[in-house]
């Protein structure tokens, strides 16, 4: 079967970087729009022209520019969007010249979290998950055919200070518990997402669904990361139990919708509708939790 041809929107980020490389090494022919001023930022070109040796070719223009974008949409066959959260509603133009072109078969947008749909922390988040919702509205009342990604935490994000806001590095001497540390949050490496992404491009079973990745070596409690870092270090961590007040900002926002209000794992993935990504491609193995703990020693 012929690999579908991909067109991705934010390859600088560090998604949208991981996803153009795993386009190419499932060998989908693969673009990449690119704002015409990364070309001079320095960080950004130098992203551009590794990715641009490897095979992906790149086009100019914006999801503010509706000639760039039909321009690119119309080379390829599916479109997946790896924006910022403070892009996400420009996606809007995007659909539009998707439905107008008529030749996308699927539309990823830019998600890549937990499920907008199924957060229960709509009154202090800046609307950064109501947007999100807005989003899919606005696919599905244009009729695109899409697939959303929830791969809910990326490891890159708060693992790395083991949920401590304000520190870099895991602790050694005491840790903050939040909530009463037994609710269980899911942490996935970028580049796993990303290689999981690629290969739902082409499969009909995933075709306007939610696909849910909770690897089982990546669903762990607060309580349960405390104790495998003390296994791995060998010293036991002074324990404070914190009764979380409202957030105040987006960090403790969100430890609170994964860790106390149970965002990622209240609901049962089947019966929610969705699919559970993780039993689809046993092939596919995911970074653990352990495994990446390991890189921190």
């Amino acid at each position: 079967m012929e690999k579908s041809r991909v067109l991705i929107i934010g390859v600088t980020g560090n998604l949208g970087h991981h996803l153009a490389k795993a386009t190419l090494q499932f060998s989908h022919p693969a673009f990449a729009l690119v704002r015409p001023s990364s070309f001079s930022d320095p960080h950004k070109s130098h992203k551009l022209h590794s990715l641009s040796n490897a095979g992906v070719t790149l086009l100019q223009g914006s999801l503010e520019d509706e000639e760039s974008l039909m321009a690119a949409v119309k080379q390829v066959d599916v479109v997946i969007c790896a924006v910022s959260a403070k892009q996400v509603l420009l996606q809007k133009l995007l659909v539009q010249v998707i439905k107008k072109s008529g030749c996308i078969k699927r539309f990823i947008p830019s998600e890549f979290g937990l499920d907008p749909d199924k957060t229960r922390i709509s009154d202090m988040d800046y609307n950064f998950y109501k947007q999100k919702s807005e989003i899919r509205r606005f696919v599905e009342a244009h009729g695109i055919p899409y697939t959303y990604i929830s791969c809910n935490f990326y490891m890159s994000y708060l693992l790395p200070q083991l949920v401590q806001p304000g520190l870099k590095v895991p602790p050694r001497d005491k840790v903050t518990i939040f909530g009463d540390g037994n609710t269980k949050g899911v942490f996935v490496k970028e580049s796993d997402v990303a290689e999981f992404t690629i290969r739902t491009l082409d499969d009909p079973q995933t075709l306007n669904k939610v696909l849910y990745l909770r690897p089982p070596g990546n669903v762990y409690s607060m309580n349960e990361l405390v104790e495998l870092w003390e296994s791995k270090i060998g010293e036991k961590l002074e324990k404070k139990i914190k009764e979380t007040p409202y957030p105040d900002n987006m960090e403790m926002i969100f430890i609170y919708s994964a860790f106390v209000k149970g965002d990622q794992t209240y609901f049962d993935i089947e019966s929610s509708g969705g699919l559970d990504g993780t039993k689809l491609y046993p092939e596919q193995n995911f970074t653990t939790i352990s495994e990446y703990l390991d890189t921190l020693l």
